[in-house]
């Protein structure tokens, strides 16, 4: 009988951190990857493909785009539909944007209404859309790539009234998916600033070079605490990409 393979789903995996996660997962063994991107003919969708894979997994490629609410139920779908997965053993939320970095009286309603529609709205359509695939894995860990910039209690000494409040709404529905369910453990991981083009894009706006920790040591962090989570151990709380527990 053929082992029962892993299926991770990480959307915006084309780039940066979601790039980097699909690599470590895909180059295990009897895991399907499912690579959730905006343009999966663009060419960093396409380079996934020359990705090396680990023995009996797959990656697959679909087009989700956060901006579009029946995106991630077409696909899901879609694959269902084909019989090519009936279940989804791990969500990893990690599509966002983060463009402008305003003082709240001077964000633009435009600015902040665009990064709550991707960060947030793009994060409940990915959920629901992937429910009932993760509630059949029996082990379902639903993980949204969070921010130290969506703390309250710990709020960063930084202007970021467009891509802040995003992530602070996207942390709490995390918070809540994990209540709601008791067979799904939902968190939330901070990846550090991650020098990724987004990563670097905000650190030039605050006069430095570039972000503070390395793509290669966010992600492997990432994975090491997705693959030691548990419903009790993680569910429901905030973690950083080293292992230690984060204040919200």
């Amino acid at each position: 009988m053929a082992p029962t393979k892993t299926v991770v789903l990480i959307s915006g995996a084309n780039r940066g951190i979601g790039r980097g996660l699909l690599s470590i997962y895909l180059s295990k063994p009897d895991h399907i990857v499912i690579a959730a991107n905006r343009d999966p003919d663009h060419a960093t969708s396409r380079s996934l493909l020359d990705l090396p894979s680990g023995d009996g997994s797959r990656l697959v490629i679909v087009p989700v785009d956060a901006t579009v609410e029946t995106d991630a139920s077409r696909a899901i779908r879609k694959l269902h539909e084909a019989r090519f997965i009936d279940h989804i053993d791990i969500v990893i939320a990690n599509a966002g944007v983060a463009t402008v970095y305003p003082r709240v009286s001077e964000v633009k309603i435009s600015d902040l209404q665009a990064h709550l529609t991707t960060n947030v709205l793009g994060l409940v359509s990915l959920y629901q859309a992937t429910l009932p695939l993760l509630k059949k894995s029996g082990k379902g860990r639903w993980v949204t790539i969070g921010s130290s910039a969506g703390c309250i209690e710990n709020q960063l000494p930084l202007t970021n009234a467009a891509y802040g409040p995003s992530k602070i709404a996207a942390h709490w529905l995390t918070k809540r998916i994990n209540a709601e369910e008791d067979d799904i453990a939902a968190f939330v991981i901070h990846p550090g600033w991650a020098q990724t083009d987004m990563g670097n894009h905000g650190a030039n706006a605050f006069g430095m070079e570039k972000a503070t920790v390395t793509v290669e040591d966010s992600v492997t962090g990432v994975a090491k605490v997705i693959d030691a989570s548990t419903k009790e151990s993680h569910g429901g709380k905030m973690w950083g990409h080293e292992g230690e527990l984060m204040a919200w």
